[in-house]
């Protein structure tokens, strides 16, 4: 399948973190007026550095925080106060958004990871419409490893395949820690806007196999896509400058 994407190149990490954050707050800001909206973050440097310049922003008090959640499309299954977890970084950011709401995953001292993993699909299916699975997240960021896994969807490996259930435990990932819980492509290609934030010379083969529309085997990253738009934000190093 061919996907049409958008590049948004920046000179730098921090830029490109402050070209992602911007554009968060142009879709938010008009959403939140009308309505509750939905937001898929992702952990890694990148996530932080987005945070980072949208809790500092400029026009950050343009959006309805109190209509705005905060989901994570993958996380480790340790305990929740671990640095391993995506979200520990980003608490003391996210509570620089007044009121948003965060959902988060269960970690390992609330139950054994098949259940986090039902409970999650549960809470997204609490937050959709009726009769459906998920809501329609208005934007998932991704990161995307050097192997352009995205999420906790790695190559090589079955979960990229499934497409009836909304959340999947993974156990043995390539990539410690080695259980986590993570959204299948499903809900991932069910959001309006899929935006994957890429820096660094370690990830620019990931971005040949992306622009390349690699099978979902070799490359899951290459696989996603929103209904209105999916972007790559890179820095020159990911982009091959």
């Amino acid at each position: 399948m061919s996907i049409i994407r958008e590049e948004v190149t920046a000179a730098s990490k921090n830029e490109l973190a402050a070209v992602a954050a911007s554009r968060l707050i142009d879709v938010l800001a008009p959403a939140t007026a009308e309505r509750d909206a939905h937001v898929s973050l992702t952990g890694g440097s990148m996530g932080s550095a987005v945070l980072e310049v949208l809790a500092a922003h400029d026009r950050r008090r343009t959006v309805d925080w109190s209509r705005v959640h905060f989901w994570y499309s993958d996380e480790r299954f340790t305990e929740r106060d671990s640095d391993e977890r995506n979200i520990t970084p980003a608490r003391g950011l996210l509570a620089q958004l007044p009121a948003a709401v965060i959902h988060e995953p269960w970690g390992t001292e609330d139950g054994s990871l098949d259940d986090a993993a039902s409970a999650y699909a549960a809470e997204l299916a609490e937050a959709a419409p009726e009769g459906q699975a998920a809501p329609a997240f208005d934007v998932v960021f991704l990161g995307v490893g050097p192997d352009a896994h995205v999420a906790s969807l790695f190559p090589g490996r079955e979960e990229i395949l499934v497409s009836e259930a909304t959340v999947l435990p993974i156990r043995n990932s390539p990539k410690p820690p080695p259980e986590r819980v993570t959204f299948t492509l499903p809900i991932i290609n069910g959001a309006l806007r899929v935006w994957m934030v890429v820096a660094g010379a370690d990830k620019a083969e990931a971005v040949v196999r992306i622009r390349a529309n690699a099978a979902p085997q070799e490359a899951p990253a290459a696989q996603v896509r929103g209904s209105i738009e999916t972007v790559l934000f890179l820095d020159e190093a990911a982009a091959g400058i």
